[in-house]
């Protein structure tokens, strides 16, 4: 089994930063991928950011020059800081991550369990 632990989320005025953190553990063999989705009251789920293993980053339109995703192998985390949020950014923001388990031949897809992120005008 692969689980992904969010922390991070909270309540923070418009403008201000807050800094999300992911961490993957289980029977991890290789994570190719790590992002970040969020997912406000009557939307769908949308896609934020990830980056690869190898560093490559891609963005949604709304974040960019305001959200910058990290990564650290070594821990098998995935970072999200958030600067300049505004309250369209409310919303649960959920973990995602490409993984290959041990022993196993293909990838699967994991999330977490998502933190809250409400930011007030």
């Amino acid at each position: 089994q692969v689980q992904l632990v969010e922390s991070g989320g909270g309540l923070v005025q418009a403008g201000g930063s807050l800094k999300l953190s992911c961490t993957a553990s289980g029977s991890i063999f290789r994570i190719h991928k790590m992002g970040w989705y969020r997912q406000a009251p009557g939307k769908q789920r949308e896609f934020i950011a990830d980056i690869t293993s190898g560093g490559s980053t891609n963005y949604r339109d709304s974040v960019k020059g305001r959200f910058t995703i990290s990564g650290d192998n070594t821990k098998n985390a995935v970072y999200l800081r958030m600067d300049n949020l505004i309250p369209e950014d409310t919303a649960v923001y959920y973990c995602n991550a490409d993984v290959t388990r041990t022993g196993w031949r293909t990838p699967y897809n994991y999330w977490g369990q998502g933190t809250q992120v409400t930011v007030s005008s």
